[in-house]
């Protein structure tokens, strides 16, 4: 669980940077690298939760 925080956390770190770099030099591939590493980190994050609930779940029934 830490270690998928930490991934997480990192990712979305990355993507600020990215964004950070876009604002910064005014180049667009900076926004478009910030956007897929933010999409697809939230993509992930939703997926480990629905496991979770998923587990959950199971657990209750």
């Amino acid at each position: 669980m830490m270690m998928f925080r930490l991934v997480a956390g990192l990712l979305m770190f990355a993507g600020i940077v990215s964004f950070a770099l876009y604002i910064a030099t005014g180049k667009v591939v900076w926004r478009r690298r910030g956007l897929v590493i933010v999409k697809w980190t939230l993509l992930a994050v939703l997926g480990f939760f629905a496991v979770l609930l998923l587990e959950r779940l199971v657990l209750m029934l």
